[in-house]
């Protein structure tokens, strides 16, 4: 087995829940209009969020009932949630609504069109990275170049934490994130065929921001 293979076995995680399946489906269709896409981006985003943070670190803490006292759990990880502007905000009310406490940063960084090179442009982040589950928000992992920086650049600002959760992923994008970044977890809903000479993933399901947000 290549090394390469033996990477992507350990930290490519794919989705298999039927759910995820069905509104993946709905998603990938053409047909699907602007706002069944972004009802389907908030469904399907909380269903991601229970499998990227399914182990955090609890603590036991004291409750009552209205009939007795009983040990009960809260979130002791603190979790910082990183969109990639703009199509990663269409994750953030998914997950939000599955963990509220977690906080918001934010990175802008585009992929030029003509060199398919990422191009940062707005960077604002939480404090306390270093204590913290960083989970990087990018619906369409293609070639891993805007994926890739945004670690290095969470990595440079202190965390050390760092997953990353994705709707569909190439190979080529996984490969070019394991090689930088060998110890993120990806978590994604597919991984396809390939990319186009565009850069586009194959079938993927077009451009996420703009089905997110109208501007095809």
């Amino acid at each position: 087995m290549k090394i390469f293979e033996r990477i992507v076995m350990k930290n490519l995680i794919i989705l298999d829940h039927p759910l995820i399946k069905r509104d993946l489906a709905i998603l990938r269709d053409k047909r699907t209009t602007g706002e069944e896409f972004r009802g389907v981006i908030y469904r399907i985003s909380g269903l991601i969020a229970y499998e990227v943070f399914r182990e955090l670190r609890t603590k036991t803490v004291a409750i009552r009932t209205p009939l007795e006292k009983t040990k009960g759990f809260k979130i002791e990880q603190q979790v910082i949630l990183v969109p990639v502007l703009r199509a990663g905000l269409g994750f953030i009310e998914g997950f939000i609504q599955v963990i509220p406490e977690a906080r918001i940063g934010h990175i802008g960084i585009f992929r030029d069109e003509k060199t398919l090179k990422p191009v940062d442009y707005y960077v604002k982040l939480p404090k306390n990275l270093s204590k913290a589950k960083v989970c990087l928000l990018d619906p369409m992992l293609a070639t891993g170049g805007s994926a890739s920086a945004a670690i290095s650049y969470l990595k440079k600002k202190g965390a050390r934490n760092i997953c990353m959760a994705s709707l569909v992923a190439a190979p080529e994008g996984v490969k070019a994130v394991q090689i930088a970044h060998p110890h993120v977890k990806i978590f994604t809903c597919a991984l396809d065929r390939k990319l186009n000479k565009k850069g586009y993933i194959l079938p993927g399901l077009g451009d996420a921001g703009d089905r997110i947000f109208g501007t095809e």
